[in-house]
């Protein structure tokens, strides 16, 4: 899967991790990974509150004061309090970004703006503590609370930059899977190909979509993909384990009793093993198993997501 061989996924972002110079000091916080290695698959739609609200660059800085029930936008030196301001703002901005066909939103992160947590939040007292949430990160998360977020920090853990992209790349296909209709046909073949990802990261919420998608007539279809939808999201924001992909990847392997050789079939446990010790990354036994399903010619483990939820250009399973 090539950059140029699919049509990009469209994601908001914080205008300073592009290389904008807008940040307070008159910088940016240039994301070469977002840019140069994810922006070959991606389109994004630069967000800065703090400009779009009419702030000039450079600026004073601002800080989040008060409670996480009632934070306060105020600027650490002059103390003027911009909250009102921003979350109208915000609240106008949001409903605009629903034109976009947005498949996610990547934050900066410890913005009283844009961080999507753990943002410094000071008390009456002045005290700083990490509670905080920026302003319009809240906003577009309690807007769109599908859709799946993250922050440029996170993004440099491999675990949590897989788990981000195979989401985004996973509703890519589910909004390409409705683009012709909702039909309970199609809800099944985007469900059967996706069955091995959800069990990586959920089994309890595999079972359930398969119950759901098994739901009789008395249901409306309409129904069935909003709350499809919902888990589909809910299961995929649970982080995979290396638990979670042994036993996906041993449940892969059963397809293979009558046709695997004693040597080959040593090869892959080995292999498995040596993955689920540290020795080596998750890239290393799915590519082997990829070998033989080519090999063997399995027909359901071909269409399976699992084995290639994402382009391989992007490395991801080399780290995790």
């Amino acid at each position: 899967m090539s950059a140029e061989s699919i049509e990009k996924i469209r994601l908001g972002v914080s205008s300073c991790l592009l290389g904008e110079k807008v940040r307070f000091d008159g910088g940016h916080k240039h994301d070469r990974f977002l840019t140069e290695t994810l922006g070959r698959y991606v389109e994004y739609v630069p967000v800065c509150p703090e400009v779009e609200l009419g702030l000039p660059t450079p600026r004073e800085t601002l800080r989040l004061v008060g409670t996480p029930d009632n934070q306060r936008l105020v600027f650490s030196k002059s103390g003027e309090d911009i909250t009102d301001n921003m979350q109208a703002w915000a609240k106008k901005r949001v409903a605009e970004l629903e034109k976009e066909d947005l498949s996610g939103f990547i934050f900066k992160s410890k913005s009283p703006s844009s961080g999507m947590e753990r943002v410094k939040l000071y008390d009456k007292n002045g005290s700083p503590n990490t509670q905080g949430i920026g302003l319009f990160a809240k906003a577009f998360m309690e807007h769109f609370p599908l859709l799946p977020v993250e922050e440029d920090g996170r993004l440099n853990d491999p675990g949590l930059r897989d788990n981000f992209i195979e989401i985004i790349f996973t509703l890519k296909r589910w909004r390409e899977s409705i683009a012709n209709g909702k039909t309970r046909g199609a809800l099944v073949v985007f469900h059967t190909r996706h069955k091995l990802l959800l069990l990586a990261h959920s089994p309890e919420i595999y079972r359930l979509m398969g119950k759901l998608v098994a739901v009789g007539k008395e249901v409306k279809t309409a129904q069935i993909y909003a709350d499809y939808l919902a888990l589909l999201m809910k299961g995929l924001r649970l982080q995979t384990t290396t638990r979670k992909h042994v036993n996906v990847m041993q449940h892969v392997l059963g397809y293979f009793k009558k046709q695997l050789t004693a040597d080959e079939k040593q090869e892959v446990l080995q292999v498995i093993t040596d993955y689920r010790s540290g020795l080596m990354p998750l890239i290393v036994p799915i590519t082997l198993l990829n070998h033989f399903i080519r090999k063997y010619e399995q027909p359901y483990l071909t269409q399976q997501v699992y084995l290639s939820p994402h382009p391989l250009e992007l490395q991801l399973r080399n780290h995790v």
